[in-house]
């Protein structure tokens, strides 16, 4: 059994959720249609050069649709697929959700709110779209729901992010996580492994950084080469320019940096899925539930679980 309560060596989101609300939550992406600030000129234009969210969204995911259908379309798919009763969290995932007015704001999450099915928000944004009067509208809203900030930093060296258009700078996402731990909101973080100039030294490294970042929840993706983006463009002139993971390769890597992992911060996602014909770079042609028990299983054979390795450094620090 470790520090999480389950004999899991990672402390995964889904049984930290059937822990606080004794039943599986499921997310339903919603799309209400904002933008970035790197798309429309405020910081920069063309948006991130892997970036393209209609490769992620699901069918029932667009911003033609009011909110309420797109809840009530995201539930039936999901009743369909797991063919039992769960709760939900309103996932607003397309592109920055904190980007504009908090008038705006509310009234963009107000029909989810409203929706008896709801229990909590999943917002995904950027750390230069939050502000004190935002963070106070969510830690208002997390007195009745669960509430998580999900920022994209992506990585924690600003070289990468200038490279990828970004807009903003790593010191940025770490006020932003400061800013919204002050305010007592749940925040959460995605970083993606093996964007271009970045060594895998360098990857291994932003362990110990994003150990101390203030976070509730973590996602990890291998970079994925996606239709319509710079990236593709950039891939199909020279793809020797790229270090993509092969699936062994990212196994054992993701293995190694989540033993590197605080086990206080709880693990949602530990690799990334595109449907195949959204990617052109390496496909791995699995699942992502096969592709974390081949993970889970590999950190079984290393005898590794996630803060093995922090904890021993930490030790070993304290004893200097």
């Amino acid at each position: 059994m470790y520090p999480w309560g389950t004999n899991r060596r990672i402390n995964a989101a889904s049984n930290y959720l059937k822990r606080e609300f004794g039943e599986r939550i499921q997310k339903v992406a919603l799309d209400a249609g904002f933008t970035c600030p790197n798309r429309d000129g405020t910081v920069g234009t063309g948006g991130c050069v892997y970036c393209n969210n209609d490769a992620f969204n699901p069918s029932y995911c667009t911003p033609d649709k009011s909110i309420s259908q797109q809840i009530h379309e995201g539930i039936e798919f999901h009743e369909k697929r797991y063919r039992s009763a769960v709760k939900y969290f309103a996932y607003f995932q397309a592109f920055s959700n904190t980007y504009g007015s908090l008038e705006h704001l509310q009234q963009v999450y107000k029909p989810a709110l409203e929706n008896d099915n709801i229990i909590g928000l999943i917002v995904g944004t950027r750390p230069d779209c939050i502000d004190e009067y935002k963070l106070e509208y969510f830690a208002s809203l997390a007195e009745n729901y669960y509430v998580v900030i999900e920022y994209g930093l992506e990585s924690v060296y600003n070289s990468t992010l200038e490279k990828i258009n970004r807009g903003h700078t790593f010191e940025q996402s770490v006020r932003a996580l400061e800013l919204t731990r002050q305010f007592g909101v749940k925040s959460g973080a995605h970083f993606i492994f093996g964007l271009k100039g970045e060594t895998r030294r360098q990857m291994s490294d932003s362990a110990k950084i994003v150990s101390e970042l203030p976070l509730h929840m973590v996602k990890f993706h291998q970079l994925q080469i996606v239709r319509g983006t710079q990236y593709e463009r950039e891939f199909i002139e020279d793809p020797h320019t790229f270090n993509l993971f092969s699936l062994e390769e990212y196994i054992d890597f993701i293995s190694e940096y989540i033993s590197c992992i605080n086990p206080s911060i709880i693990i949602e996602r530990l690799a990334g899925e595109t449907q195949p014909r959204n990617n052109i770079g390496m496909l791995w042609n699995l699942r992502y539930d096969q592709v974390l028990k081949r993970i889970e299983t590999r950190m079984e054979e290393l005898d590794l679980w996630q803060g093995k390795k922090y904890l021993n450094n930490k030790q070993n620090r304290g004893k200097q």
